[in-house]
């Protein structure tokens, strides 16, 4: 039996305490990995986790469920899918971080595997391919994690909150039926929705903002029925670099329920100026997105209480 071993590493501007946290804590993983949409907890039991990962995969919306076992000590984390995929028999990996210096951490990114029967040509397409998703996804981790442990003032987290007279069930239809949004929300002028798996929804769609302009976004989102719509732009506007957000739906004993939009982004400070006059800085640019998302939104948890409350 033929298992191989490969390891691949870069250098981080950053603490390795928050490398760790970041990388041990799974809502962030949104922010770090771009193919990630969103994951959440099947199970914990002290360092043992098993949690559950929706991303993109070669345009594509997948899910599959993964177990870690964290070592805050070390500072190392290890993981493997419950399931693999043909022609893998097997894979486990590991993040191992080094301290270099007080801001800098040296990320060990290590893949144990070994294919179906041992057969050769597997075994070297899945070396193909851990070299080259190894390879182009620690880059950009580097990137988001350097960004995200220094927590500055591009990146922004807010949300908006109505109270609905009417059912959880009834607003999460609203919000969940994206393919009606033309004829229910006048800020939408056209929609693109494909559903192929139940809850794994793929959205594009055109916005029309205040001045009469129109935006393209494209989404990945993951519906929980009938609480929570978890979402991460996939095609972006020219100011961000990164958006992610969910609807959540709570609903009281009386029956009213509390529906709240929450997004978080972070800027793209190489255009600002472009897209908001030579003046504009970080601050415009912050106070200009949070209007900007948050009066779509807004309107959007508007026209839910309406809908929801005429069901009543």
């Amino acid at each position: 039996m033929t298992v191989r071993e490969v390891e691949h590493d870069i250098t981080v501007q950053a603490a390795a305490a928050d490398v760790y946290r970041l990388l041990a804590e799974v809502e962030n993983w949104p922010r770090l990995f771009p193919p990630s949409v969103y994951v959440d907890h099947l199970e914990r039991d002290g360092d043992e986790e098993r949690i559950r990962i929706w991303a993109t995969a070669n345009g594509e919306a997948k899910n599959w469920t993964s177990r870690r076992v964290l070592d805050s000590e070390a500072l190392r984390i290890r993981f493997w899918q419950e399931v693999s995929s043909p022609p893998v028999a097997e894979m486990t990996g590991t993040w191992i971080l080094e301290a270099v210096a007080e801001d800098e951490t040296r990320v060990r990114l290590l893949h144990t595997y070994r294919a179906i029967d041992d057969d050769p040509d597997s075994l070297a397409w899945i070396d193909q391919a851990v070299d080259r998703n190894s390879k182009a996804e620690l880059p950009a981790l580097k990137a988001n994690l350097e960004r995200a442990s220094h927590a500055d003032e591009l990146t922004l987290s807010f949300e908006d909150s109505v109270r609905v007279e009417g059912s959880a069930k009834d607003v999460f239809d609203f919000l969940n039926h994206a393919d009606r949004w033309t004829e229910r929300l006048p800020h939408v002028a056209s929609v693109e929705f494909t559903e192929e798996t139940p809850g794994l929804q793929t959205l594009r769609m055109d916005t029309r903002t205040k001045d009469g302009s129109t935006h393209t976004t494209e989404s990945v989102r993951v519906a929980f029925p009938h609480h929570k719509i978890a979402y991460k732009q996939t095609t972006l506007p020219a100011l961000l670099t990164l958006h992610t957000g969910y609807w959540q739906l709570d609903e009281a004993p009386d029956g009213t329920t509390t529906a709240t939009s929450q997004h978080t982004v972070v800027l793209n400070a190489d255009v600002i100026t472009q897209v908001l006059g030579p003046e504009a800085g970080a601050a415009k640019a912050r106070a200009f997105i949070r209007e900007a998302l948050g009066g779509n939104s807004r309107a959007t948890l508007g026209h839910a209480k309406r809908y929801a409350e005429e069901r009543r």
